[in-house]
């Protein structure tokens, strides 16, 4: 019996057995064998934000809602909403589903309790009316077991109504943790190097889904009904670097389809979004190929962290580096290679750091990307002091390690093998921010196989930021040339405190924007507790009490702006998107849209942190004949700002193939071609080909 049968049947039985659910009016509706619930996390509603709320069911044991294809018999929850002028609401999401066998049929949903995400939009038309608004939604849905119970409900939700945002947005903090733990059960697009291909068979299909490592068991659910034989099984054969699925095909299905669009859930319960087309894959590449393919990888990584020494993120730890090369370059041999050696080491155990912080919070669900610690106000707080204090002993106003030698001891002393392996461990900080060309598809890449693979992918990148200083410090012929040491090098080192003010002057920028005004007033205070410190320190140096009190100093300072950011953080709006009109802000919904309207889309994935974001903004896409060209081309703007922690925004770059910013993507007006991905440094010749590229594309297919 198909689904189209047994729907009507199974709700008659419903109707005589219990009837329709009454309709309510709350946030909350309790009806047979289920509650059901609308989370809505913010405590205001104000032009220009952007929030995720979700529908929420809790089932009684034995009961289950459907997913979006409800398989062999059922329907799913739909939602259909009220709201005020300028509120939209993108469609709902649906998280994995289980396999529910229900008799010869097999159904596809949620049993105990499933949260459906629906991302929000309230757009500059919105006009408060009143102190507060209503948001309305009308739910449908069907509760099954051995029979079915169709429901309905009518959810409302009052928030305080804002003309602006407010300088430190309020939430409802069980709807935001509700929302923040059923989101992450999300589907995933397919990663950088996941591929996706299906060859007919004589009773269905065989899928073969490489994911760059074996897998052991996985389900399929298709998301196109009467294509499968859905209550089947779904034999599985693993592969050295995937798997493979035997479908069986529905009895009344005339030939193959285009393609096997479903989820594909995985052994430790991640779910992939496949889109598989006819044809073949090697379903275990060779050790060969492996090897070659890592091998790419590992030299582009190399030329990457050699070229990021270049970027002007580095620029003032490169000052400090060169000034102790100076002040070293007539020590024995020996001893500058061993400089050179611990400045590396310093680099490869920082990056190490970072990859297994980025990894295990990959494991446990978050999902995160290159230089997502300036995400966090309180790591650029941490950077901004380090510098600030840093630039004081540059000056002069104390020495770095006074306190712990004699006035004699030489000045190579003070800036020993502690000095070198610290200096490493900055470079590697202060380069986050930066994408040099080239890292974009080698981290990508890496964070998307195996750990080994990552960390030596990783290792090749820091390898080749330290490049530079380890050859030179390996070659005597090089270090003759340098000038010999004297009453100048006090000079250079107080003039090397420029750049690191330079930064420490972004830095703050940034802390403002990311924690707000407020915040910045505790970080100022901070510095002027870090100047009192560096004043004892240089006032009485080597004295016991001096060093105890500006210890103390040190720790008030560093403990200041991390209050400041707990107690007084704001969310920062989309300031990226903001300054400019002609961009709108990111969600796959707006550029599946733009697609769907024959529209080509560029979107630009930047933050606040990243320099070379906003370099290329302001020198290459904002220019009049860049925008010119992509008005021409009819092309749709928007700005995916990931200067916070952003989801979405982290599973788009990672469905590019990138794990960081800047990255820019062209997605064209067919939604069956895949974005092309531009280079991380930008030039006009480079924006201006590509979107000629689109064009004479958009050109062939409408000729056609």
């Amino acid at each position: 019996m198909r689904a189209r049968i047994l729907i009507p049947v199974l709700c008659l039985l419903s109707f005589l057995v219990a009837g329709t659910t009454a309709a309510w009016s709350a946030p909350t509706a309790t009806a047979p064998h289920l509650t059901v619930q609308l989370a809505v996390p913010p405590a205001e509603i104000f032009p220009g934000q952007n929030f995720t709320a979700g529908l929420y069911f809790k089932l009684d044991p034995g009961w289950h809602v459907y997913w979006v294809n409800a398989g062999d018999s059922g329907e799913p929850p739909r939602i259909r909403w009220t709201l005020p002028e300028g509120v939209t609401a993108d469609p709902m999401q649906f998280p994995a589903p289980k396999r529910l066998p229900l008799g010869p049929l097999m159904d596809f949903g949620y049993e105990n309790e499933v949260l459906f995400p629906i991302p929000m939009h309230i757009g500059t038309a919105f006009k408060p009316e009143g102190n507060s608004t209503t948001l309305s939604a009308r739910v449908d849905w069907l509760v099954c077991r051995e029979v079915c119970l169709p429901g309905k409900a009518t959810l409302d939700i009052e928030r305080k109504a804002l003309s602006s945002p407010p300088s430190a947005p309020t939430y409802i903090s069980a709807d935001q943790q509700l929302i923040a733990r059923f989101t992450r059960t999300l589907p995933q697009q397919l990663s950088a190097g996941m591929l996706a291909k299906f060859t007919p068979t004589a009773t269905g299909f065989d899928l073969t889904v490489l994911t760059g490592r074996s897998e052991s068991t996985a389900q399929f659910f298709p998301f196109d009904q009467n294509q499968l034989a859905n209550a089947a099984p779904q034999p599985v054969k693993p592969l050295s670097n995937g798997i493979q699925i035997s479908l069986k095909k529905d009895e009344n299905l005339q030939k193959p389809p285009d393609q096997l669009h479903g989820l594909i859930v995985l052994s430790d319960g991640e779910a992939l979004e496949i889109h598989a087309t006819p044809g073949t894959l090697a379903a275990a590449s060779t050790s060969e190929e492996n090897f070659g393919a890592l091998a790419k990888v590992v030299g582009l990584a190399f030329i990457g962290g050699m070229i990021l020494n270049l970027m002007p993120c580095v620029f003032p730890v490169l000052f400090i580096k060169g000034l102790s090369l100076v002040q070293s370059s007539q020590q024995e041999r020996h001893k500058l290679r061993a400089h050179g050696w611990v400045y590396t080491l310093g680099i490869l155990v920082s990056f190490w750091a970072v990859v297994a912080v980025l990894l295990v919070l990959r494991a446990g669900g978050r999902e995160l990307g290159w230089g997502f610690q300036f995400q966090s106000p309180t790591f650029i707080a941490i950077i901004a002091m380090l510098l600030f204090f840093l630039g004081l002993s540059l000056t002069g106003m104390f020495e770095v390690g006074l306190t712990l030698t004699s006035k004699g001891s030489s000045l190579a002393a003070q800036h020993g093998y502690a000095g070198s392996f610290f200096t490493g461990v900055l470079a590697m900080v202060v380069a986050t921010p930066c994408t040099a060309p080239f890292m974009g598809a080698a981290i990508g890449y890496a964070l998307a196989h195996s750990a080994f693979v990552s960390f030596i992918i990783f290792t090749s990148l820091a390898l080749g930021l330290a490049a530079p200083y380890l050859l030179l410090t390996f070659n005597p012929a090089w270090t003759s040339l340098l000038p010999r040491p004297g009453a100048w090098m006090e000079i250079l080192k107080q003039a090397t405190s420029i750049p690191i003010f330079a930064t420490v002057i972004w830095l703050l920028w940034l802390f403002a924007h990311s924690a707000g005004l407020n915040a910045l007033a505790g970080l100022l205070a901070a510095f002027l507790l870090l100047a009192i410190a560096a004043w004892i320190l240089g006032r009485w140096p080597a004295k016991a009490p001096a060093t105890a009190a500006a210890v103390v100093v040190l720790v008030l300072a560093v403990a200041l702006p991390v209050f400041a950011v707990r107690t007084f953080a704001a969310t920062p709006a989309q300031a990226s998107a903001a300054h400019d009109s002609n961009w709108q802000p990111f969600s796959p919904a707006l550029v599946e849209k733009y697609r769907a309207q024959g529209r080509p889309v560029f979107v630009d994935f930047t933050a606040s942190w990243c320099l070379s974001c906003q370099v290329n903004e302001r020198v290459i896409l904002s220019r009049d004949d860049v925008q010119k060209k992509l008005r021409d081309g009819n092309f749709a703007l928007i700005r995916a700002d990931w200067t916070d922690a952003d989801q979405t925004i982290t599973e788009a770059l990672n469905a590019l193939g990138r794990s960081g910013v800047p990255t820019y993507a062209i997605y064209p007006a067919s939604a069956q071609e895949q974005p092309q991905v531009l280079p991380e440094v930008l030039t006009p010749g480079i924006v201006l080909d590509a979107i000629d590229h689109q064009q004479q594309k958009q050109a062939s297919l409408v000729t056609k």
